[in-house]
């Protein structure tokens, strides 16, 4: 692959040289050959000319979901690293919400095998933290480490023995593994549905109380504290899990934690329609907690923001809004929404960032590296429809929303992907 980026505006804060210099950019056989303010097109090389484009590089997503293996009539594992491609991303964290789940050595080599002939998005992979994710025993953490698994989750379901999350931390310090818990008391949330407070009231929708998460981090917090160990807590949502967490911080914790993009963007108050598409976990909480979400990520409390991306089949959102499966698609939205909230700079930043929790190589744009690139244009303002769909499914909370900046696609792995 031979291309000649045109007049690139490049978004590199670590370069007083190129940060938001316009350049051109010569990628040969895959390889940054040369950056400079004007460069002749060589033969047998394409010259890629796009309105307004900027240039980073590659973003991350470290939480994915697809369907294959089990669901793949939600995502195959194709479309879905295409999806992401052309959303920008040149590294995606594969979720363990697939059917076998991947809870040993054989299922992480076989979706490590499968995700190697798609190669527009580095695909990563999490494996189970317990047998079946059921929460009863711990899965062969060691053994999937060394196939490749980069941290231990089981996705959107709460650990409830505490002496089982306590030995996994102390266990998976043998070889300095990352051990997920999810912040939700499974008890204290039991059938709830919405963020507990006015707004489901009104509705007469069940509550999950900010209370579930709180406890949880807090118990989860203290285990870590006596246990050791490297600890991350997936998808916070509430404004004291932020003061939670920039406390343990304070005190020397080994803990990160992460964001949803749905919680920095949307409130309770989306819940009037019953749309099912905003059925989600953690929940939409309230004004007040949006904000300091905002703010912990600004001030670093919080380390990194995910799409929590999450095909669903129509059949299950199709139905009332106490009975619909939660989740939304999100990496085609990612960085409109966050360029809407942040600005440009700092939403490059914030999907730029996040590899050095699971201990990801950073791409460079030193010339001679090989080229790991997001191609987007931070100016254009629209309003997100199913045509800005890539995903196989279309539950999104994010159609009809005016959003501003949208995706040209990425560079990665010796291939280019654009959007149409």
């Amino acid at each position: 692959m031979n291309i000649l980026l045109h007049q690139a505006t490049l978004v590199h804060p670590n370069s007083k040289e190129l940060h938001l210099k316009k350049r051109d950019i010569l990628i040969k056989n895959g390889r940054i050959e040369k950056i400079a303010s004007k460069i002749e097109l060589p033969n047998n090389t394409e010259k890629i000319s796009l309105k307004n484009l900027h240039v980073s590089l590659g973003w991350f997503d470290a939480s994915v979901s697809f369907g294959e293996p089990g669901f793949e009539e939600r995502e195959t594992l194709e479309n879905g690293v295409r999806t992401a491609a052309l959303s920008g991303f040149t590294d995606i964290l594969l979720n363990t919400n697939t059917h076998p789940i991947p809870d040993k050595s054989t299922s992480i080599g076989f979706l490590k095998n499968i995700a190697k002939s798609y190669s527009n998005t580095n695909v990563h992979l999490l494996g189970a933290l317990t047998i079946e994710s059921k929460g009863e025993a711990l899965a062969d953490l060691y053994d999937m480490f060394e196939k490749g698994a980069l941290a231990f989750s089981d996705y959107k379901k709460t650990i409830t023995n505490a002496n089982l999350l306590k030995i996994a931390l102390q266990y998976s310090q043998s070889f300095d593994g990352l051990i997920y818990s999810y912040p939700q008391n499974r008890e204290v949330a039991h059938k709830g549905v919405a963020h507990e407070g006015i707004q489901s009231t009104l509705l007469g929708l069940k509550g999950i109380p900010s209370l579930s998460e709180h406890l949880q981090i807090q118990r989860d917090l203290h285990l870590l504290e006596y246990s050791g160990g490297r600890l991350h807590i997936p998808t916070i949502s509430t404004k004291e899990s932020v003061k939670l967490i920039a406390a343990a911080k304070k005190k020397g914790l080994n803990v990160s934690c992460s964001v949803a993009l749905h919680n920095l963007w949307g409130t309770d108050v989306l819940l009037n329609d019953f749309d099912t598409n905003v059925n989600l976990r953690p929940p939409l909480r309230t004004q007040e907690d949006q904000k300091e979400l905002q703010k912990g990520l600004l001030d670093g409390t919080i380390d990194s923001v995910v799409s929590d991306h999450n095909p669903i089949d129509i059949e299950l959102k199709n139905v009332e809004f106490d009975n619909a499966t939660p989740g939304s698609i999100g990496l085609e939205a990612s960085f409109g929404v966050l360029n809407s909230i942040f600005g440009m700079e700092k939403a490059v930043e914030l999907l730029s960032s996040g590899r050095s929790i699971y201990n990801i190589p950073s791409p460079s744009f030193d010339e001679g590296a090989m080229a790991s690139l997001s191609l987007f244009n931070p100016d254009f303002e629209y309003e997100f429809s199913n045509s800005d769909i890539k995903s196989s499914s279309s539950n999104c909370m994010y159609l009809g929303n005016q959003l501003k900046g949208k995706s040209y696609g990425s560079i990665n792995n010796n291939s280019i992907l654009l959007n149409d």
